[in-house]
């Protein structure tokens, strides 16, 4: 299985543009024969936490919301399911979700970030309480957020439920974030005897400069395939779980 990372420069605020670069990513990874492609936290607004909570109308999202119909379409005609993080809906407030879609468009998981930090907690964002999980072609995916991954246990009830790989969508900068992934996610891979993939984004992320630098590791820590640290695109790599 050919599994992909896309990174790109969300446009802050501008869902439709963003959805547009999504399920523009999605054909390629079609294309390029990938049956998932995972995207980075918040890629359909960008990572613009006080304007989102501000104007949930607008910026938050179900997951049959109409303005995401482009990207459900997409996925239908690669046959290519994606992993799309996004300002979700609760009854406690926004968060922060991934919304699993299927090679047919329709929806295999919702999946609300558990570990929030302080910053998007004191924005107004809650925490989910329910880990996420979905099988595609036969393998099991557990889903991370973020700072999610910072917390072993969330990685350890992952490989217990019979998951082979570990999605993290997620959002690190340059400097420190690039520093802090590498001690972050080959020992997750390792300890855990899972695939793990990082989806970053990759220039201008809210207040950060983000890294690039979306990565697959294998079951035993080393890297098999690592993007750009400037340029967007798909970072892909076969796995056999």
């Amino acid at each position: 299985m050919i599994i992909a990372a896309a990174q790109f420069t969300a446009r802050p605020c501008d869902v439709a543009a963003n959805v547009t670069r999504v399920a523009g990513l999605v054909a390629e990874a079609g294309e390029r024969g990938a049956a998932l492609v995972v995207l980075p936290e918040l890629a359909v607004t960008g990572y613009e936490l006080d304007a989102i909570t501000g104007d949930p109308d607008r910026l938050t999202f179900a997951p049959d919301d109409p303005r995401l119909d482009p990207l459900r379409a997409a996925c239908r005609t690669a046959g290519v399911a994606a992993a799309v993080n996004c300002a979700g809906r609760a009854p406690s407030g926004p968060t922060i979700s991934t919304f699993v879609y299927g090679p047919d468009g329709e929806l295999l998981t919702r999946y609300d970030k558990q570990h929030v930090t302080d910053t998007e907690g004191a924005a107004g964002f809650t925490a989910g309480t329910e880990d996420g999980r979905f099988t595609l072609d036969g393998v099991t995916f557990g889903l991370a957020i973020c700072y999610d991954a910072h917390f072993p246990d969330l990685a350890r009830r992952a490989a217990a439920d019979g998951c082979a790989v570990l999605l993290a969508s997620s959002l690190y900068g340059r400097g420190g974030g690039a520093r802090e992934r590498m001690e972050i996610f080959p020992p997750l891979a390792r300890t855990n005897d899972l695939h793990v993939l990082l989806a970053n984004h990759v220039g201008a992320a809210g207040p950060y400069d983000a890294c690039g630098l979306s990565a697959v590791w294998g079951p035993d820590g080393g890297l098999l395939t690592e993007g750009s640290g400037e340029e967007e695109g798909l970072v892909l790599s076969t796995i056999a779980p």
